[in-house]
C-alpha cells in the first residue's frame, strides 16, 4: 500500500530494483509457478507491475530453481528478456545492464551469491562458496556455477565502468557492500567517481539503511532488504525511493512503515494459518521529476 500510494506521489516511475530473495523460502520451481501469483502478482497492485520490476538472484531464489544447476539461463525460473512483458522481472541472464539514456544512468545487475558468507571478513575470496547450494538437487554444480557467475558479474562491472557513456551507474546485487571485504578491487571501483557517479543497492539484511553497510565516499550505497515478511533485522523497514533532477543528479531518500506493521510481535500461541505473503519486499522505485 505504501508503495502504492508513492507511485502515485511520484508520478513517472520508470522502473522497480528488486535486490532478490524474492520467492521465499526455497524460489521457484519453474516459469509457471503459482508463486508468481501467490508471492507476486496478488501481492503487489497491477499499478505497481505496470513498469519493469528489474531483478537479480538471492539465496533463497536458487533453492528450487532449475538456474541452480544449469548453465544455460534459459532454464532459469526467473529470467525473462522481454522488457515489454510485465508478467514477471526483466532478468535477461545472471548478469545483465540497461541503459536509460534519457536520465543519463544504466543499471549493472550483478549476481554474486558466492560471497553469501562474506559477512565473514576473515575468509579469502577462494575460501567463499555459496553455502546454500546445499539445499539444491546438485551441489557440485551450484557451487560451480555461483563460482563462475561472480567472475561474470566483475568482469561485467568492470566492462561497464570502463565503457559506459552514463554520468550514472546504479550497481546492484542480493548482498551489501560490507559482504565484499574479500575483494578490495571491487570496493575501491565503487568508490571512484572519477567517471561515474555509483550508487550501489544491496539486500539480504532485513533493512533500510546507508549507516551498516562498508562505505563508498564519495559515492553512495545502500542496503535495501526491509520490507518484512520473512524476518527483520532492524529497526527500519520499508523501501527506497530515487529521483533524476534535471542535472541528472540521483536523489535517494527512505520511505519508511510502522515497524509493527512489517514485523509484528511473535503470537502468544500457536497458529496454522499462512501469513499472506512470505515474500520479502525490497526494492527502489525509481523516477524522473
Amino acid at each position: 500500500e505504501k508503495m502504492q500510494e508513492w507511485m502515485r506521489v511520484l508520478g513517472d516511475v520508470k522502473f522497480v530494483i528488486n535486490v532478490g530473495d524474492s520467492f521465499y523460502p526455497q524460489g521457484l520451481s519453474g516459469k509457471d509457478d503459482p508463486q508468481w501469483d501467490t508471492k507476486w502478482r496478488n501481492v503487489y497492485h497491477e499499478k505497481l507491475r505496470s513498469v519493469p520490476w528489474y531483478s537479480v538472484y538471492g539465496n533463497h531464489d536458487y533453492h528450487h530453481d532449475p538456474c541452480a544447476c544449469s548453465g544455460d539461463p534459459n532454464d532459469c525460473a526467473q529470467v525473462n528478456w522481454d522488457v515489454e512483458d510485465l508478467t514477471r522481472f526483466y532478468m535477461p541472464g545472471y548478469n545483465w545492464y540497461r541503459a536509460h539514456e534519457d536520465m543519463d544512468l544504466e543499471v549493472v545487475a550483478l549476481d554474486l551469491n558466492k560471497f553469501m558468507e562474506g559477512w565473514n571478513m576473515s575468509a579469502k575470496a577462494h575460501e567463499l562458496k555459496f553455502n546454500d547450494c546445499q539445499w539444491t538437487k546438485c551441489p557440485g554444480d551450484c557451487y560451480g556455477n555461483a563460482d563462475a557467475r561472480a567472475d561474470q558479474a566483475f568482469d561485467l562491472f568492470r566492462q561497464r565502468f570502463e565503457q559506459s557513456e552514463a554520468r550514472n551507474l546504479l550497481v546492484f546485487s542480493h548482498y551489501p557492500t560490507d559482504y565484499f571485504s574479500s575483494v578490495p578491487e571491487f570496493l575501491t571501483n565503487l568508490s571512484n567517481n572519477s567517471e561515474h557517479d555509483i550508487i550501489f543497492f544491496g539486500g539480504h539484511r532485513h533493512n533500510v539503511d546507508n549507516t551498516t553497510t562498508w562505505q563508498t565516499p564519495p559515492n553512495r550505497n545502500w542496503v535495501v532488504g526491509g520490507g518484512g515478511g520473512w524476518s527483520c533485522d532492524g529497526p527500519s523497514q520499508g523501501f527506497l525511493v530515487g529521483t533524476v533532477g534535471a542535472d541528472y543528479w540521483v536523489e535517494t531518500y527512505t520511505v519508511l512503515v510502522d515497524y509493527d506493521i512489517c514485523c509484528p510481535p511473535p503470537q502468544t500461541a500457536p497458529t496454522t494459518s499462512a501469513p499472506a505473503s512470505t515474500s520479502k519486499e525490497v526494492f527502489e522505485a525509481m523516477s524522473v521529476v
